[in-house]
C-alpha cells in the first residue's frame, strides 16, 4: 500500500472502534509486513485474543 493511502487507513484506524479495528486489520488488501507491524502496535493490547480469532477464521 502506498504511504499516502496507509497515513490515511492508520488515522481510520485509530478513530475505529475494536470490530472496526480488527474489519480494517483482516480485511484490507495488500499491507506489507511492515504496515501490519504498525497497525498492530496501536492495537488495543488486552484485546489481542478477539483479533486472533478473527484471524483464525480467514
Amino acid at each position: 500500500m502506498q504511504k499516502d493511502d496507509f497515513i490515511k487507513l492508520k488515522l481510520k484506524f485509530a478513530q475505529a472502534d475494536l470490530n472496526g479495528k480488527i474489519a480494517i486489520y483482516t480485511e484490507t488488501p495488500d499491507l506489507s509486513a511492515t504496515q501490519y507491524k504498525e497497525l498492530l502496535r496501536m492495537y488495543p493490547i488486552d484485546h489481542l485474543n478477539e483479533l486472533e480469532q478473527a484471524l483464525a477464521r480467514l
